[in-house]
């Protein structure tokens, strides 16, 4: 007799709908949504991850994305760099003009390939800040308004009762000079470079471009302050008391000659002697880098937050030691770094997951302030896949606080501000 129930073969996996997924109720907690929608999407896709690179050479996909890109007022930060560049290249004296064109040149190149544009996008505020920099050395006195010579050493009396640049200079011996030098003179030139790898590793996708930026545009608003408000450090006044300065006139190592002397080199005197902007005290950029790296890796790594604070008061210290800055110079250097880390913070950066410790556990991505701190969430199933390449990170169509997952292997090319993140035309799908 035949089964009436027929053989195993008759039987069929049954596939129960899932339409309703999006219209789950809000009463749901946020992480749980957050998690289902994110599940729910890796079964519709291949494994991808967003920690991937690009690695495609060739400008024909450059084009294809700009084709697809989204262009916007936040796009017109790239018009003031390419103006600032420009003005930059035209005064500088030297190098001569073969050697502009070839950076320039390739520049650009590292621009239209993929594979480098990824990188070499987010880098250009601080390419920017540093041709700027150098600029400023060529920029006629003519040009330039007057120094202010008595206005920090007034401000820091008015504040602090105490010129506390000398108070802190005044004992010194090689330990100091040393524990001075440490920060100032060799941890701030390469810090930027080893918080970036470390970011790069541990952090979520998107978080080196965006301290990147963050740090790119810090230092090119601070040089553009020290330009329009000249004022003198505390060696000018060791050295000069409150006597008008003029721009002939060249700067000074302070006491990073003590290290040139202890070492047998010269380093940091003719550096210090030759910079482009001698009456740069305030804001301090030494401090505003030091604050920007003390708060995008308090922010990945929130349990060494005292570390990273121990380190901001070091190099405060070691830069009124120095006799480089007044205390005044580090309050604004240190408010004016907070300020673009907070509007970064809110806007642009990437948020850390606390069960992640590498990019690539990463299977989303979350933009912005966190929801559940705003009152309502973002992170709808509702909603589709926010777009946000490497032009439009930021911008009106990208700002988001919803969460990004990849969807498909073949995500635009033109997308190197978040290092495989997901383009204008994949949210279209």
């Amino acid at each position: 007799m035949k089964n009436s129930f027929g053989s195993r073969t008759d039987f069929h996996k049954t596939y129960i709908p899932i339409s309703w997924l999006p219209s789950l109720p809000h009463i749901l907690p946020h992480r749980i949504r957050r998690k289902l929608r994110s599940k729910i999407r890796s079964r519709q896709s291949p494994s991808t991850s967003l920690a991937s690179l690009e690695t495609s050479l060739s400008p024909a996909d450059t084009l294809r994305s700009l084709r697809a890109h989204r262009w916007s007022l936040y796009d017109g930060q790239y018009l003031l760099l390419t103006i600032l560049a420009i003005f930059s290249l035209c005064i500088i004296a030297s190098p001569g003009p073969m050697f502009k064109t070839a950076v320039s040149t390739l520049l650009l190149i590292s621009l239209i390939l993929p594979a480098t544009r990824q990188f070499f996008l987010p880098f250009l505020p601080i390419a920017t800040w540093l041709t700027f920099f150098y600029a400023c050395g060529f920029i006629p006195s003519d040009w330039r308004p007057p120094i202010w010579v008595r206005v920090l050493p007034a401000l820091e009396n008015i504040f602090y009762g105490a010129n506390i640049s000398n108070i802190l200079s005044a004992h010194r011996n090689t330990f100091l000079d040393i524990m001075a030098w440490l920060p100032y003179g060799i941890i701030h030139f390469g810090a930027p470079a080893v918080c970036s790898l470390i970011m790069f590793v541990f952090a979520s996708p998107g978080t080196v471009p965006v301290f990147a930026r963050s740090y790119g545009y810090m230092n090119l608003i601070g040089v553009a302050i020290q330009l329009l408000f000249p004022c003198s450090p505390p060696w000018y006044e060791n050295m000069y008391g409150l006597a008008p300065a003029n721009y002939s006139m060249k700067g000074s190592p302070a006491g990073l000659a003590r290290i040139d002397k202890l070492f047998g080199i010269a380093l940091y005197t003719p550096t210090f002697t030759g910079s482009p902007l001698v009456f740069g005290a305030f804001p301090s950029l030494h401090a505003g880098s030091a604050v920007m790296e003390a708060l995008f890796m308090s922010y990945v790594f929130p349990r060494l937050r005292p570390v990273f604070a121990v380190y901001t008061l070091w190099l405060w210290w070691a830069t009124m030691y120095l006799s480089h800055h007044y205390a005044v110079d580090l309050v604004g250097g240190s408010l004016l770094a907070g300020v673009v880390f907070y509007v970064t913070k809110a806007k642009y950066l990437p948020r850390s997951q606390s069960n992640k410790m590498f990019r690539w556990d990463y299977d989303y991505k979350e933009v912005g302030e966190d929801p559940t701190e705003q009152g309502y969430a973002l992170a709808d199933f509702g909603n589709g896949p926010h777009d946000a390449d490497d032009w439009t990170i930021g911008s009106s169509s990208s700002i988001s606080s919803g969460s990004i997952s990849p969807v498909d292997d073949n995500h635009s090319l033109w997308e190197g501000e978040t290092l495989a993140s997901h383009s204008d035309s994949e949210a279209k799908r």
